[in-house]
């Protein structure tokens, strides 16, 4: 997946706006980061540590923690030019539900 598509696919979750963190593009829902796209090689999604480590199980190659104490706290890269499009989509849904008041809902992948 491209870097346009990934920004297509977040821009299409409800109420997600585009912004700018320390000169980065991210992708918010109501005010909080979901998703930053760092660049043409990996975006970083907003996971619980137990998403993280169920995406590095799955997808080993493909994912790995920001390194530090973000990455404790589940902050994960995601190398998605490579990976397949559906669990692309999956995670950064699974990111936008994670960052999205409980009473939005967004249905189950």
């Amino acid at each position: 997946m491209t870097d346009e598509e990934l920004a297509s696919l977040a821009l299409g979750l409800p109420e997600t706006a585009e912004g700018s963190h320390f000169g980065t593009r991210d992708f918010r829902v109501r005010g909080k980061i979901f998703m930053t796209l760092r660049g043409p090689d990996f975006c970083v999604l907003r996971l619980t540590p137990d998403q993280q480590q169920m995406a590095s199980a799955v997808m080993p190659g493909h994912t790995a923690a920001v390194p530090g104490g973000w990455g404790l706290k589940g902050w994960t890269r995601l190398f998605h030019r490579d990976a397949k499009n559906e669990t692309v989509r999956s995670l950064v849904c699974q990111a936008w539900r994670n960052a999205a008041p409980k009473s939005m809902a967004l249905p189950e992948d």
